[in-house]
């Protein structure tokens, strides 16, 4: 399996934006397709974002479709996530997870997670 380390979280007022950075060490990370996951406060974790082991691909949810935008960087083990024009109910810690099916990922399941990051935004 892959080690997963978020970062970048943290409190920003509504219409900002904030850009969240995914590490990974262990195993190839070029193997591994990619995807960040929130959970709100007393709710289920939903699926975010997802990125293919390339980058060529990607996948969002509806909700964060045209504010949100994934991407890797294979030389640095590193994904990010772009938050731009940021809601309240944008508020969750967000995790990311890697497994090396890219369907599996896209659906919010994965074999490897991050401890996760606090994003808050005010309104």
């Amino acid at each position: 399996q892959v080690q997963l380390v978020a970062s970048g979280g943290g409190l920003v007022q509504a219409g900002g934006s904030l850009r969240l950075s995914c590490a990974a060490s262990g195993r190839t990370f070029g193997n591994y397709a990619m995807a960040w996951v929130r959970q709100a406060p007393g709710k289920e974790r939903n699926f975010v974002a997802a990125i293919s082991w390339s980058g060529g691909r990607t996948y969002y949810a509806d909700s964060v479709k045209g504010r949100f935008t994934i991407s890797r960087d294979n030389a640095k083990n590193t994904v990010y996530l772009q938050m731009n024009s940021l809601k309240p109910e944008d508020t969750a810690v967000y995790y990311c997870a890697a497994d090396g099916n890219y369907a599996k990922v896209a659906a919010g399941i994965a074999g490897s997670w991050g401890q996760g990051t606090q994003v808050t935004v005010s309104s």
